[in-house]
């Protein structure tokens, strides 16, 4: 859904006012997109998702061996 010209100019004025009173916030803002963050955030996730299954095996082979 487009934005109406009002709403453009709304948004240019936030991001204006967040500039002028918060360069660093407006800095890290503007970088949440980009490739190099994703693929960070990617490869967090994909360690968080190997450590469960690590974790699930070694509780596994825990029980089995104790049965």
């Amino acid at each position: 859904m487009a934005l109406s010209m009002e709403e453009q100019q709304i948004l240019t004025q936030i991001e204006v006012h967040l500039s002028e009173n918060d360069p660093r916030l407006a800095h890290r803002l503007s970088e949440l997109g980009t490739p190099r963050r994703r693929r960070r955030i990617a490869l967090i996730t994909a360690l968080a998702v190997a450590g469960a299954c690590v974790l699930t095996a070694a509780v596994a082979t825990v029980v089995i061996v104790m049965s």
